[in-house]
C-alpha cells in the first residue's frame, strides 16, 4: 500500500444512501477530496453534492480514488460494482454494508459461515476493512461529538490489515467517533446484523463487551430475527 497522507485523502464514496452521503459530508469537512458515486449516475447526486461538498462522479471513478473506497451498498448490488478497478486498487477499501437475506437474496457462503465482508472481499478481489455497518443512520449523522467527551459513540474496525485498519480507525476518530478494533475480517461477524455490538450507540467499554457476548452459535438465529424486523424498510 502506498504512503498515504491522512490530511489530505482522496476517497470514492460508492453508495449515496445515508450512510454514504453522511460519511462525504464529514470527510470532505475535514479537507479531504471526496468523490461519491451511485448506480444511477452523477446527475442524480446533484443535491448531495451541493449538501456536503463532495464530488459527484461514476461508480468507476469512485472506485479509482488512490487512498481510500468506502463501498455503503446493499450485498446485492456488489457484483455490479466495477471489479477490474477495485481488485487493482492500491487503496484502502472499507466495507460499510450489510447483509439482509430478505433483500439481498440468499448468499450461500454467508449462509455457510462466510462473513458478510470475507464475501465481499472475494467478490471485489481486494482485502477490505470492515466499518461504519454498526450505527444507525441517524446516529450516525446526529451524534459525532469531540474527543474526551463522555457521550461519544464508538464503532467497531474489523479486518486483516493492521496498518490500513489503523488509519481507518483514525478517520472515525476524526468525524467524531470513538474506534476500537474489532478483530480479523473472521471475527467481523461480531458487529453483523443481530448481534449485540450492532446498531447500539455504545461506548467504547460497552461496544467491547457486545463484541465479546456475541455467540457464534447463535449467528444465524440473530441475524434472521435481524432480517424479520427490517423486511417492512426494504
Amino acid at each position: 500500500m502506498q504512503q498515504i497522507n491522512l490530511h489530505t485523502m482522496e476517497i470514492g464514496i460508492i453508495g449515496s444512501g445515508n450512510i454514504g452521503s453522511t460519511l462525504a459530508g464529514y470527510l470532505t469537512a475535514l479537507g479531504h477530496q471526496v468523490f461519491i458515486a451511485n448506480s444511477r449516475g452523477p446527475e442524480t447526486l446533484s443535491d448531495i453534492a451541493a449538501n456536503t461538498g463532495a464530488t459527484a462522479t461514476t461508480s468507476e471513478q469512485a472506485a479509482g480514488a488512490k487512498d481510500l473506497v468506502i463501498i455503503a451498498i446493499p450485498q446485492k448490488g456488489m457484483v455490479n460494482l466495477p471489479i477490474d478497478i477495485l481488485s487493482s486498487s492500491n487503496a484502502i477499501i472499507v466495507d460499510a454494508g450489510n447483509y439482509y437475506p430478505s433483500r439481498d437474496g440468499s448468499v450461500t457462503e454467508i449462509e455457510n459461515g462466510a462473513t458478510d465482508s470475507e464475501w465481499v472481499s472475494k467478490v471485489i478481489g481486494h482485502p477490505v476493512i470492515k466499518a461504519f455497518n454498526n450505527i444507525v443512520a441517524s446516529s450516525l449523522a446526529s451524534k459525532a461529538v469531540p474527543s474526551g467527551d463522555t457521550d461519544r459513540i464508538s464503532l467497531s474496525v474489523a479486518g486483516d490489515d493492521a496498518e490500513q485498519k489503523k488509519i481507518v480507525m483514525q478517520l472515525v476518530d476524526e468525524i467524531g467517533f470513538d474506534a476500537i478494533d474489532g478483530g480479523l475480517l473472521s471475527e467481523s461477524w461480531r458487529q453483523q446484523p443481530g448481534e449485540p455490538a450492532y446498531c447500539q450507540d455504545l461506548n467504547k467499554e460497552k461496544l467491547n463487551d457486545a463484541l465479546q457476548k456475541a455467540d457464534i452459535s447463535k449467528r444465524a438465529e440473530n441475524l434472521a430475527a435481524a432480517d424479520e424486523m427490517a423486511r417492512p424498510y426494504f
